[in-house]
């Protein structure tokens, strides 16, 4: 076979997982610290809780899903210690180290055993009361003891005990015994049995535990041990919650209980435990005890309460003070006040903060609306009542407050003056070619007013207000200083030649002004212009900036200016106007803006060019000296560059025709998209009516807004109130359509919804009929029963109304949905939608239909219907003008009649189920339940489907989602992998041809349920070569996680593959697992180092460490030139390289 090769591919995580499964409470950052530790997929959120809210202190990553985590305190320690386990069977002790903020690893182990057969249930874990040891639970018929020695050079070893009981379903060690002791919930065939353990340290074995075996409720599934003095267990069920004990028992069966699944508990205190269930409500339970008279304490009694509502919780936490932690691993998560007084709807709960959560993204939609380069996420999120689709911007939006229409504007400032006037903002000085106009702020209204001191009749170059309460305004004539009381001219300072001025720049002491290549420099003090000194420039200055940095605070040591012919920058001491350092910058397009800022310390000369190019420098304040020069394309038009202050941190604007805010984090720029086609001038306003926000001028209106909150994705939640299943949008009539669920209650009269949500308020829906063919053989649903019903829903694409509803027939599920052109003769747009019907005595769905939709008038109209054998799991487009369905085992190809019907032309069989099907010309990749993939072609001559290649590498394989990267690359996940299978479309033998190779493979331990085409950031015309050859992938997951794959160079991979590799050596993971472990590829069958993938949240963890340690791993590495000899690669190559990669998510 020949050798191919393989794809390189780089991996990245764009939005980390927000899915909370599990959280603690405890003493953890300091003994005086509360903490509450999030697991959110592979990494640890530690908050600090303080009285304002939750606090992040350190978001850890960690080298593998977290299963599972306790926090402890061993004798001798000042505070908690964190003990967790991956779902790959890692486990460590974790501390925390407050001189650095970070974790340290106490200890750690593995706990990975070849022969054993993993538990079928969830995987259990927990550390005994006096923190002796861990006990967990983790394969079939076994008990893992883990003696907790910290001091034995910290490896945690086990030994393994025998459990005769094959299904545990939950498992907790008791309070108030000297021996270690389990109680444990085992499935039996008389039903579910509440047992009992003594553990053996020495003899390595179980003992007899001190109860006898209590049979409990068939369907419970928690257990909760009760502290000392009481001890015992509590037991939560369906229908019960019983209390067990060595010498008494009580059960309550409340109806409450019955109304919902539990399926979290948390410790509030001895007496009170706070309860979660499947409907997203909080209950209270209250265990009363009473002493005895020979002293033995003991539950006397339960009550349960329902204490409101809340998001469906996945683990829940009492913090202090009434405050609880919900964590969702399919809404938001919540911060909770609990009141002593139920509120006007009778809840005690009140929600004081909430945190955004994709999770779980089940499917979504990438488009660009308004085809500008922008891609717009919309992901099916939540489940029940916290569905929802969420809408994923990168990058920073404009909250439009006032708008006016204005064109020809040249620029715009601020100012604050008057008679009585204070700090805010009362006008708003607009300059254009050849004359200036003042707005007057009062508030809401903006009206156009006069300024005895301003110049009107000519254009103006800055205004604002500067020391000794007086404004400055520069003209193409002159500098003009203005009483900041009075509004009226104190003095003005004009060019000696008598000269126009050509740039200027103006801080609240300092004046510098170009004219040509004269430079003069000018003071504001006493009330006066002070010309200091002047200095005649090499060339024309083409832009100026005297912004204070360093250490002066509002008074500049350094002027930079931009030269034109020279195409240069310059730095000058002030006030002597030396020139101390000069960057060429090559090329002939001229400098337009430069300038000064600090951000967190840290000094950068930024300096845009006539073609939205941006150079930035690292300047040092005291030497004037330019240093670590770097380059990026933020847009095609000239770019003007101004400060601005949000969320009280400095920021700057590049006005563009592809707007940016440049921002600072953890020592590096970052570059974020505004989601504005085109912003020319700007500046900050802060007014009586318009607090904390900015002025933006294009080329035919002056907005004012707030800006949002500068961070790279912005999420706009769009609450819908019923699991969203699948989307899919058109163009063409300008909407999305999502397929949704709700839960409805059988009554007399038909169904009932349980609550309001999307389908159930939207007016006038269809409701679809039973087609023929179809017959429920199962008796009407019982009055109370819960009935799934499943709708098709269409929004505007703009505003996100649901503006029809068109809902599916009993029993008949919406599986698929897609929008493509259908016909040849005369083509038109369709959503075309695949269904099961659902019905308990079927092991598989024998019934389904493919509705045909149009949209006309704002509703969805039913063109055609088919019926078909069995489930239509995909619906998807086949040269713009057929449709291929996945119907059980088969791959069909439909074609669209001239009558409006669907004629099915061919039909390929042989899968065992076809999930997934995406196509490309005539390619059609099929995802197989277990068959991982298949590569058909479509012959429309014959017509018919001809099998050209298979997966046999991962059989069997279990996928969840898959895509086509080009016509000889496949990607697929598998719910812990993502993998690259390719067409041996260069084997040298015919056999071979018909077997895909698989030569990429990645472990990411989520589960991905989509992969689209698409990208994060603004593709920007003209701007300089991708990273990635083609556009790239996002994938979405359970745990709400976003990620990218792009696919680089070879020269690109070849370098970032040698500096993974020693990164993987230099960082230190927590827990001390190696990344060639976690990355590896290991299913039931085989285990295999991860190829052909880069691990991009490694990789760009270069950017975060000191250039000594870039030098050290730089050290050594080659890479090839064109001539084909290789040369040491620098610093700086790599950091650009990696800088690339990190703007593109």
């Amino acid at each position: 076979v020949a050798v191919k090769r393989m794809t390189q591919n780089y991996i990245v995580t764009a939005h980390k997982s927000t899915a909370v499964t599990d959280v603690v409470t405890g003493n953890f950052t300091s003994p005086d610290d509360l903490n509450l530790i999030e697991a959110r997929g592979n990494s640890l959120l530690i908050n600090l809780v303080t009285p304002e809210g939750l606090k992040p202190i350190l978001d850890a990553t960690i080298y593998g899903r977290v299963a599972l985590m306790q926090l402890f305190r061993p004798k001798n320690e000042q505070k908690d210690l964190l003990f967790l386990m991956t779902a790959r069977y890692h486990i460590a002790v974790l501390s925390f180290d407050p001189s650095t903020s970070d974790l340290v690893t106490r200890a750690s182990g593995e706990m990975l055993e070849r022969v054993c057969k993993p538990t079928e249930g969830r995987q259990i874990g927990m550390i005994d009361p006096d923190c002796k040891m861990i006990a967990l639970h983790i394969y079939t018929g076994l008990l893992k003891i883990i003696p907790l020695d910290l001091t034995s050079g910290g490896e945690l070893k086990a030994f393994n005990v025998r459990l005769e009981d094959l299904y545990v379903i939950d498992l907790k060690f008791l309070h108030g015994y000297a021996t270690p002791t389990i109680a444990y919930l085992t499935e039996e065939t008389t039903g579910r049995t509440l047992k009992t353990s003594g553990i053996s340290v020495r003899d390595k074995e179980l003992v007899k535990g001190p109860w006898k075996p209590i049979s409990v409720e068939s369907q419970a599934s928690l257990l909760q041990p009760v502290v000392s003095p009481c001890g015992g267990i509590l037991v939560f069920g369906y229908e019960t919650i019983i209390y067990c004990s060595e010498k008494v028992q009580h059960s309550i069966d409340p109806p409450i209980v019955k109304e919902s699944i539990i399926s979290c508990v948390g410790v509030v205190d001895r007496s009170r435990y706070l309860i979660g269930d499947a409907n997203g409500r909080l209950l209270m339970l209250f265990v009363d005890s009473e002493e005895k008279i020979d002293g033995v304490t003991q539950v006397s009694s339960m009550k349960l309460e329902v204490l409101g509502e809340c998001s469906g919780p996945s683990c829940v936490s009492y913090l202090d003070n009434g405050v609880v932690f919900v964590g969702s691993a399919h809404g938001d998560s919540q911060l909770l006040k609990l009141n002593a007084t139920a509120g006007p709807n009778g809840s005690y709960v009140e929600v004081l903060d909430t945190f955004t959560s994709l999770a779980p993204i089940i499917d979504m939609s990438v488009v660009d609306l308004d085809k500008q380069g922008h891609d717009l996420i919309v992901t099916c999120s939540g489940l029940g009542k916290d569905g929802s689709l969420r809408v994923v911007r990168s990058g920073v939006g404009i909250n439009e407050a006032a708008s006016i229409d204005l064109s020809g504007v040249k620029g715009v400032w601020s100012l604050h003056g008057g008679p009585g006037s204070d700090q805010l903002d009362s006008m708003l000085v607009v300059s254009f070619v050849g004359h200036t106009t003042v707005l007057s702020l009062k508030g809401e209204e903006v009206e156009e007013t006069e300024v005895p001191g301003l110049v009107s009749d000519q254009q103006t170059f800055f205004c604002g207000n500067v020391a000794g309460r007086n404004i400055v305004q520069i003209t193409s004539t002159c500098v003009r200083l203005i009483s900041e009381e009075t509004l009226e001219l104190v003095c003005d300072w004009h060019p000696p030649s008598g000269k126009n001025v050509s740039t200027a720049a103006c801080n609240p002491t300092q004046v510098a002004v170009a004219v040509g290549s004269d430079l003069y420099y000018l003071e504001v003090k006493a009330n006066k212009l002070n010309e200091v000194s002047h200095a005649v420039m090499q060339h024309e200055v083409a832009c100026v900036d005297i912004t204070p940095v360093g250490q002066r605070g509002d008074k500049a040591d350094l002027c930079t200016i931009g030269l034109w012919t020279e195409i240069a920058v310059q730095v000058l001491f002030l006030p002597s106007l030396e020139v101390v350092y000069t960057q060429i910058l090559g090329g002939d397009i001229i400098p337009r803006s430069v300038l000064m800022v600090s951000f967190a310390g840290c000094c950068y000369l930024l300096c845009a060019l006539g073609d939205g190019t941006l150079h930035y420098f690292v300047l040092d304040p005291d030497s004037g000296q330019l240093s670590q020069s770097k380059r990026v394309v933020l847009g095609t038009k000239p770019i003007t560059l101004k400060a601005f202050r949000s969320s009280g941190s400095t920021s700057v604007f590049a006005c563009s025709n592809h707007p940016t805010i440049i921002h600072h984090s953890h020592q590096k720029l970052l570059f974020s998209n505004v989601n504005v086609k085109e912003v020319n001038y700007l500046c900050s306003l802060n007014s009586e009516a318009f607090k904390d926000s900015l002025a933006v001028v294009d080329d035919h209106s002056l907005v004012i807004g707030s800006v949002d909150q500068i961070q790279m994705l912005h999420i706009q939640t769009v609450p819908l109130s019923e699991t969203v299943r699948r989307i899919a949008h058109q163009e063409g009539s300008r909407t999305f359509a999502v397929l949704t669920t709700r839960i409805d209650k059988a009554s007399r009269q038909g169904t009932v919804p349980v609550r309001s949500s999307a389908s159930t308020t939207v007016p006038n829906p269809t409701i679809s009929r039973l087609p023929e063919g179809v017959t429920n053989p199962l008796a009407p649903d019982q009055e109370g029963d819960e009935v799934e019903i499943f709708s098709v829903l269409l929004l505007d694409e703009n505003t996100f109304e649901v503006i029809h509803a068109y809902q599916l027939c009993p029993r008949e599920h919406a599986v698929s949905i897609t929008s493509c052109t259908l016909g040849t003769v005369n083509p038109s747009v369709y959503y075309v939608v695949g269904t099961a019907f659902v019905f308990m005595n079927e092991k598989e769905p024998s019934k389904g239909r493919i509705l045909v939709f149009q949209v006309q008038s704002g509703r969805l109209n039913l063109i055609c219907e088919k019926l078909e054998n069995g489930a239509v799991f995909q619906v998807v487009s086949l040269n713009n003008s057929k449709l291929v369905a996945s119907i059980r085992s088969a791959v069909t190809v439909f074609d669209f009649t001239e009558e409006g019907g669907l004629k099915q032309e061919c039909t390929y069989t042989n899968n065992i189920m076809s999930l997934y099907i995406k196509t490309k010309g005539d390619f059609i990749l099929v995802g197989d339940l277990m068959r991982s993939f298949k590569l058909l072609s479509y012959k429309q001559d014959t017509p018919q489907l001809e099998e050209i290649s298979m997966d046999t590498k991962l059989n069997p394989v279990f996928l969840t989602a898959i895509e086509m990267i080009d016509d000889e690359n496949y990607i697929g996940a598998d719910g812990r992998h993502v993998f690259v299978c390719q067409k041996n479309s260069e084997a040298t033998v015919e056999a071979d041809l018909a077997y895909m190779l698989q030569p990429s493979r990645i472990y990411i331990g989520d589960n991905v349920n989509v992969f689209c085409r698409g990208s994060l950031v603004m593709d920007h015309p003209g701007s300089s070569a991708s990273p990635f050859q083609g556009k790239p992938l996002l994938y979405a997951t359970v745990t709400g996680a976003l990620g990218l794959i792009g696919q680089l160079n070879s020269e690109s991979f070849s370098l970032l593959s040698k500096i993974q590799s020693k990164m993987a050596t230099l960082i230190k993971s927590v827990g001390n697992i190696s990344h060639e472990v976690f990355r590896s590829f290991a299913n039931e069958h085989k285990t295999q180092l991860s190829e052909g993938f880069i691990d991009g949240d490694l990789v760009e963890k270069f950017l975060d460490l000191k250039q000594s340690q870039m030098e050290d791993i730089c050290k050594g590495i080659k890479s090839a030139e064109i001539q084909g000899t290789e040369v040491d690669v620098t610093v700086e190559d790599v950091v650009k390289l990696i800088e690339d990669l990190s703007r593109l998510h």
